[in-house]
């Protein structure tokens, strides 16, 4: 029983960072001749903005992933 919520969850969580990892900006976006994007507001305050927001909720997912994948594998 525990192993199927546990698959529903992974499966869950795989679909859900496909969607966060698609919904980012590339790393090349805003880096232009004239400085990039280190010198505007959005580069300073990224942590708050969406973008900041996705990277958090990626690394979380991922680690939440590599977890669940142990666990289902030992399971």
């Amino acid at each position: 029983m525990i192993k199927i919520i546990l698959s529903i969850i992974f499966v869950i969580i795989c679909i859900a960072l496909s969607a966060i990892i698609l919904l980012q900006e590339g790393k090349s976006q805003g880096l232009g001749a004239i400085g990039g994007m280190a010198d505007t507001y959005w580069g300073k305050n990224k942590g708050r903005s969406m973008e900041g927001n996705l990277e958090k909720f990626t690394k979380y997912g991922a680690v939440l992933f590599f977890v669940l994948s142990l666990v289902l594998n030992i399971l």
